[in-house]
């Protein structure tokens, strides 16, 4: 099965793993399973850190694909469909653009999102898997 993870999903799962649920970390840790995880991830890891509002041990934001491609979680690409319907996504739970552009790839590909926060779990109702 497909999933996608959210970008602290993605971070904890490289930098603090205790922080992931027993759930989250079997399923990226089953080689059954097939882990994306998006470009836009890498995006906001690299704002973040440049603005000072992330810190990273020992690692630079240059790093996660590497990293990603290491443990066979798939790069997933922004394409021009998904940013072309990305006003089909019409409830406003989350402000957070990179979250809402991760939730409408996710929903577009019909495959269930990693993510712990509770802003990305209203979007259930709106026929999103989140799985925590």
């Amino acid at each position: 099965m497909k999933y996608l993870l959210d970008t602290h999903t993605l971070m904890w799962s490289i930098i603090e793993p205790t922080k992931l649920s027993a759930k989250v970390r079997q399923i990226i840790e089953d080689p059954e399973q097939h882990i994306m995880v998006s470009v836009l991830s890498f995006w906001e890891i690299s704002l973040k850190f440049a603005l000072k509002k992330l810190e990273l041990m020992h690692i630079q934001p240059g790093d996660f694909p590497a990293i990603c491609e290491e443990m066979n979680i798939e790069t997933l690409p922004l394409d021009a469909e998904q940013c072309a319907t990305y006003h089909k996504l019409t409830k406003f739970y989350h402000k957070d653009p990179f979250d809402r552009m991760l939730i409408w790839q996710a929903k577009s590909l019909n495959i269930p999102i990693l993510s712990k926060d509770e802003q990305i779990k209203q979007y259930e109702s709106e026929g999103i898997s989140v799985i925590w």
